[in-house]
């Protein structure tokens, strides 16, 4: 019966894509921007950049006020453990200088494909300032670094994090195949029953993870919009005009799992639609997320 139950989730999330697709291939573009609809970067550069440092803004803006309204870490923990323990989920990349919050299911496979690209490119060093030269090592986690180097890294590399709407991240997890003896509901319950005893990446608040009131992120980007986004961050940060970026999908699938989210939810009680918010409390306090059936119909007060 649960094989059934995900076999039916990933024909129906097939079939929405399948449909999304013709729709893009079949409907009338002006003559000589069919290429527009996927190739965001023909867009006017000025323009796309004045508006990606405005959102840009907006996001740091929000995040700002969460951290300032809350009790979270702020700065790095006196002990090499306790600080490997809470960066653990940051990874580096010294060849260009980025340090990225690596969580499944937010876009990140995507980024890191394209990093791993632009490191086989002959001269793919961005072109962006480092206050200083040090010789980090090659490991591939900032929590396998000391102290001092975890501070140098912080204060000198671009740091980038990539964010989703929380329950779509649930379903993501569910769907492959985590939790293949349980179904949704029974998913649903167990991770409400173990809440912080059991903080997985695949699901756990984006800000227990990467700790963005510690690590200052230069970057906030939002799942949907990373094909835009990611582009014109790497050309801020200097992208060779000529490398061609692989094509991010999120924004593809990003409709079908909103669609998705609405006919899971109505699957659970509206207690445990409640217990879903506590639970994700601080991300919805600390990102905005466009498209979020949970935090609209259930989250806000005297919604429901």
């Amino acid at each position: 019966m649960h094989f059934f139950s995900r076999v039916l989730i990933l024909a129906s999330l097939s079939l929405m894509f399948l449909l999304w697709w013709s729709y893009l291939l079949l409907r009338p573009t002006p003559q000589g921007q069919g290429d527009l609809i996927i190739e965001d970067r023909q867009v006017d550069s000025s323009l796309t950049f004045d508006t990606l440092l405005h959102i840009q803004q907006v996001r740091k803006k929000k995040l700002r006020s969460f951290c300032h309204k809350n009790r979270k870490i702020v700065m790095l923990p006196p002990t090499q453990q306790e600080a490997s323990q809470v960066l653990s989920s940051i990874a580096v990349n010294h060849k260009l200088h980025f340090l990225y919050c690596k969580l499944p299911a937010t876009g990140v496979e995507d980024w890191e494909e394209l990093l791993e690209m632009l490191g086989e490119e002959e001269g793919g060093t961005l072109l962006m300032p480092i206050p200083y030269h040090q010789q980090f090592g090659n490991q591939k986690a900032l929590s396998e670094y000391n102290l001092t180097s975890m501070e140098a890294m912080l204060k000198s590399y671009t740091k980038v994090i990539f964010i989703r709407e929380p329950f779509q991240r649930l379903l993501s997890a569910f769907m492959h195949d985590l939790t293949s003896r349980l179904t949704f509901h029974e998913f649903i319950q167990y991770i409400l029953y173990s809440g912080s005893r059991n903080d997985s990446i695949e699901w756990a608040p984006l800000v227990n993870l990467c700790h963005p009131c510690l690590v200052q992120y230069d970057y906030i980007m939002m799942f949907g919009f990373l094909g835009n986004e990611v582009h014109h961050l790497m050309l801020r940060t200097g992208l060779p005009e000529h490398f061609q970026i692989p094509e991010f999908i999120d924004s593809k699938v990003q409709w079908t799992y909103s669609w998705l989210e609405e006919k899971m939810l109505s699957k659970l009680t509206l207690m445990e639609k409640k217990e879903l918010c506590h639970f994700f409390r601080s991300d919805f306090a600390a990102f905005h997320f466009p498209s979020s059936f949970l935090w609209d119909h259930t989250c806000i007060p005297g919604s429901s």
